[in-house]
């Protein structure tokens, strides 16, 4: 055997210590950032049926749990609002007293530190479900537009540190960064859901968010999950457009598109690792069939890896702890 000629790749995996030392990829605390739900009620710790160990918080709910977020090191966390009344335009979205908007004023006061991203689109605040303003069963673009720039000031007025349009809208880019720009926020960066394909993987968030649409579906504004040169176009347009950061959603199931996006933009990344994919091995980690840590830890470097500078995912409190340990 002394004769043969290869090469010893395995000198470089030989023990824990050597294995880390050359570890390409890393995930770090502050690369993640935790959505919260948050209701307009009082007195609300509501546990997500099919998200165990989410949560609908109320505001005064939301201060221990942010202490928490804090605690744990997360830098970062992702707003979404369940208000108590919906209409057809949405405009608990905008209102300067809504859900999230006052969620946004309780965590700047209580944890200053903490960067927020306000999600902003109307889907939760509609009583349709759609993403805008929908006439004979059609989501219509430009009259979306002009409540989609409300919501982005109103959230940028009640202290935002970050605007993240989730809508799909063609042209919300351009027209939520002239509207930030007009009332004084040109300062606050547009985190755009550049790349959000309409996937069966966003179900157990619809329980979480109460936005299920009540007729037809998204799919005449979300991508098609067959397209891939399509989120080139998307993105490239986001980004002519103003967008500071580019989100791709999903993420396990795209991470080509992830590796695509980052290859082709210079700009932040963000995979958001969707609440689907968390249900999916929460559930079977309760059954006992995969082992919890290592398989969610696996799906965060995968993201890294393809190329996302940051993740949005719901396994952000576990992951930091495991972390620490």
């Amino acid at each position: 055997m002394n004769d043969l000629e290869f090469k010893r790749h395995r000198r470089l995996r030989v023990n824990e210590s050597m294995r880390s030392l050359v570890r390409e990829t890393r995930l770090h605390k502050e690369d993640l950032i935790y959505p919260l739900f948050v209701v307009e009620e009082e007195n609300v710790k509501r546990e997500i049926p099919s998200m165990p160990g989410i949560y609908q918080l109320s505001l005064d709910h939301l201060v221990e749990e942010m202490k928490e977020v804090e605690a744990l090191g997360i830098k970062s966390v992702l707003l979404f609002g369940v208000p108590n009344e919906k209409d057809d335009q949405g405009t608990g979205a905008f209102h300067n007293h809504g859900i999230v908007q006052e969620a946004i004023r309780v965590i700047k006061k209580e944890t200053p530190s903490i960067m927020v991203i306000a999600d902003t689109c109307l889907c939760e605040y509609t009583s349709h479900g759609h993403c805008g303003v929908l006439e004979n069963g059609y989501v219509q673009n430009d009259p979306s537009l002009n409540l989609l720039v409300d919501t982005a000031v109103s959230q940028a007025k009640a202290g935002a540190d970050i605007i993240a349009p989730s809508n799909m809208m063609d042209g919300f880019v351009t027209a939520i960064r002239k509207g930030l720009d007009e009332a004084g926020y040109e300062n606050i960066p547009i985190m755009s859901y550049a790349v959000k394909y309409a996937s069966a993987f966003y179900g157990p968030f619809r329980d979480a968010a109460q936005s299920t649409p009540q007729e037809g579906d998204r799919k005449a504004y979300q991508m098609d999950p067959a397209n891939r040169l399509e989120a080139f176009r998307e993105a490239d347009s986001d980004v002519e457009e103003g967008a500071d950061f580019l989100i791709v959603k999903p993420a396990l199931s795209y991470l080509d598109i992830v590796r695509d996006i980052r290859n082709r933009h210079d700009v932040p990344v963000v995979a958001y690792n969707v609440s689907g994919e968390y249900s999916l091995v929460k559930g079977a980690a309760r059954q006992g069939w995969v082992d919890e840590e290592a398989i969610v830890m696996e799906k965060l470097l995968s993201m890294k890896r393809a190329g996302a500078d940051l993740i949005m995912t719901y396994f952000a409190k576990d992951v930091a702890k495991w972390l620490s340990e």
